[in-house]
């Protein structure tokens, strides 16, 4: 079944510098977008990161734009001589590129004329086509082309980029979920687990062990759109660790 029919969208992200691949910036993006579109309808499938080269970040643009609903791409839109994810998005798309009259009125809402050097007017670059997405904390815009968003690194900005295109994106059901505590560990769980997975394939099921007191635990997550064929995998599960509790 495609992912039309089941009523899913879905997305990729983009991490695009050579300083989160270092380890010299830690990246704060991910996490927050996979947050965020789980929760308006959105799934979230794949990540890569990829660095300040144009010919990778063409090639990944486009293996995820063709491949996904959406392409949210972070990082490289900044006016210095690394930030090349504009002019390498615009290649991807086969169009030009050049400074965009309403990027620079919103740079001069917040910049001096006599301030707007060649290198802040770079943040105006904006390939030919694309709509600006506005950025409401240092003014310099993102943009969208076809189903690529474009959006600063900057964790502050970015998020208030996403709130403002989200209103815009398609969104499909939401995933529902709901966590069950086994109060067992994930070697013990993981044979009933696997029979209730089987029987009930449309549904899916994990298991996160974690560690608490100096105690192995784990905590089993099931997640579906249909509400009711939630229910009843949850009360499956909590079924089988209540009995495995009984014969402990």
């Amino acid at each position: 079944m495609t992912a039309e029919a089941q009523g899913r969208v879905t997305a990729a992200v983009l991490v695009i510098g050579d300083e989160i691949l270092s380890g010299r910036t830690k990246d704060k993006n991910i996490g927050y977008i996979a947050d965020y579109l789980t929760a308006i309808g959105i799934d979230l499938r794949e990540v890569r990161i990829v660095p300040d080269v144009e010919e990778e970040i063409v090639a990944a643009v486009n293996a995820l734009r063709s491949r996904y609903d959406y392409l949210f791409t972070t990082g490289g839109i900044g006016p210095t001589h690394d930030d090349i994810t504009a002019d390498s998005v615009a290649k991807a798309f086969g169009v030009g590129i050049s400074e965009d009259p309403r990027a620079i009125a919103m740079l001069l809402e917040r910049i001096k004329p006599e301030d707007l050097n060649e290198a802040r007017r770079r943040m105006a670059r904006i390939p030919h086509g694309a709509d600006l997405i506005p950025n409401p904390v240092s003014k310099a815009p993102g943009f969208r082309i076809g189903n690529v968003i474009v959006m600063a690194g900057v964790p502050a900005i970015m998020q208030a980029m996403l709130d403002e295109v989200a209103p815009t994106l398609k969104t499909g059901k939401r995933m529902l979920s709901a966590t069950i505590r086994a109060d067992a560990k994930e070697g013990d769980i993981a044979a009933p687990l696997k029979a209730i997975a089987e029987a009930h394939p449309d549904v899916s099921i994990g298991s996160y062990p974690f560690s608490e007191d100096g105690r192995f635990n784990t905590n089993i997550v099931v997640r579906s759109r249909d509400p009711e064929r939630l229910e009843t995998v949850r009360a499956a599960v909590a079924e089988m660790v209540a009995r495995l509790r009984t014969t402990s």
